[in-house]
């Protein structure tokens, strides 16, 4: 039997953003992920960083959202302090500038 099309299609993963609820492309998301240690870090294209994930949608709007909903706080089941928000915010915000220059 021939084949149709140049092989299987293949899987791309979906991820779900915390703020918007909106379904995209892994790699079209920003991951944040909770260390062991507590802190907070912004994972890079690979997404790969061990520890609990978090994605949200790569625009400044879905970052205030998240924030004004507590979705980090639900997401993580833990009050952040102002200092773990902010290591997020900034983050989040090198993450963008290097996404739109690629």
């Amino acid at each position: 039997m021939a084949k149709l099309s140049g092989g299987p299609a293949k899987h791309i993963p979906l991820r779900r953003c915390i703020a918007t609820g909106e379904q995209r492309p892994k790699a079209e998301m920003i991951r944040i992920v909770r260390t062991g240690e507590g802190g907070f870090i912004v994972d890079g294209p690979k997404g790969r960083t061990s520890g609990r994930g978090s994605y949200i949608t790569p625009d400044v709007k879905s970052l205030e959202l998240a924030l004004k909903k507590g979705a980090f706080n639900r997401v993580y089941k833990t009050k952040l302090s102002d200092a773990q928000l902010d290591q997020i915010k900034e983050g989040f915000i090198r993450r963008l500038l290097e996404m739109e220059s690629q």
